[in-house]
């Protein structure tokens, strides 16, 4: 039997305290129904008897304190809520038993920004994660020893996994039901929930606002330049020149400010303004690329999809 033992932080999301449980005691119904002894032994954990979440509208009594834990197989990190920084803080004790429980060869996994948790034990240095992709940026900025893998909805590094952002930490719960099952499980249960278990990237739902949090102000005036021309078909050396600076030092500011390269961004610009095009469906696909400053169809399809996880016509059918 493999001892799961889902966190209950402070500002924890009820949700992705709720639905891990539900998701895990259901296949020990599964198993029942089929006349096999229950898989999961599934337990709430805490640092304290009694956690109010929602500013104490939920209170949430853990089925064990981390002290009474003496050794566990899985431990599943929650998303948090509020303040990133301040979460941190107020779960600053969880962070050393984390590491205590890994070292005696409990697995990880953290649900949406829940990553950050799990990165502050240091667990992830060198190593993937994912996380909701709208804190990717403020990931970077405190995690710059993990390499963020912001389109992914499942990372999975030896034993330590993540999930990106919000529902998609259903496909993580199904993927380690499979891993600590069967595939056919994984089925039945992705059936019961109604998920779908070939979704492998969270691009589709990325809603792209430019990344201007830093301080190099002329690189904010190039990237705001980009966002007010993306119909025109600028050139890197069009851009470094107009900022009176040299293209590789341009290029190597703009890469260190945005975690973008000038290509990349001005991409992400152009396909952002595509989709919303697509969302609005009063134009076809052709007008659209031309709108965004495309003339050749395949290269705005193949750069599209790597942007957006899903060709143009099928942004337009999912989204219209």
């Amino acid at each position: 039997m493999k001892n799961i033992s889902i966190l209950i932080l402070e500002t924890s999301v009820p949700a992705a305290i709720v639905d891990p449980r539900y998701m895990f005691t259901a296949i020990n119904e599964f198993y029942k129904s089929a006349g096999h002894q229950p898989f999961f032994n599934v337990n709430l954990v805490g640092v304290t008897k009694e956690v109010k979440l929602l500013d104490g509208t939920i209170t949430v009594h853990p089925d064990l304190l981390l002290k009474q834990v003496k050794k566990t197989d899985l431990i599943l990190v929650p998303a948090i809520s509020g303040n990133v920084n301040e979460a941190l803080k107020k779960n600053a004790a969880v962070i050393p038993w984390i590491v205590e429980q890994h070292r005696k060869g409990a697995e990880v996994a953290s649900l949406c920004i829940g990553a950050f948790v799990l990165a502050a034990t240091g667990l992830l240095n060198g190593k993937s994660c994912s996380t909701h992709w709208l804190f990717a940026n403020d990931f970077r900025d405190m995690f710059p020893e993990v390499q963020l893998v912001e389109d992914k909805i499942i990372t999975d590094q030896n034993g330590l996994y993540s999930s990106g952002g919000a529902t998609s930490y259903w496909n993580l719960l199904l993927y380690l039901v499979e891993k600590y099952t069967t595939r056919q499980m994984a089925i039945t249960a992705s059936k019961f929930f109604l998920l779908d278990m070939e979704r492998e990237s969270q691009m589709p739902f990325v809603m792209f606002k430019g990344q201007k949090d830093h301080e190099d102000f002329q690189i904010v005036k190039a990237q705001e330049f980009i966002e007010k021309h993306y119909q025109s078909k600028l050139t890197v050396d069009e851009l470094a020149n107009k900022f009176g600076i040299g293209r590789r030092t341009f290029e190597r500011r703009f890469k260190k400010a945005t975690a973008n390269t000038v290509i990349e961004y001005m991409q992400r610009v152009k396909i952002e303004a595509a989709k919303k095009q697509l969302e609005r469906g009063r134009k076809t696909v052709n007008e659209v690329m031309y709108d965004v400053g495309y003339t050749d169809a395949k290269a705005f399809r193949d750069v599209f999809k790597k942007v957006a996880g899903m060709s143009p016509v099928d942004y337009r059918n999912k989204y219209n």
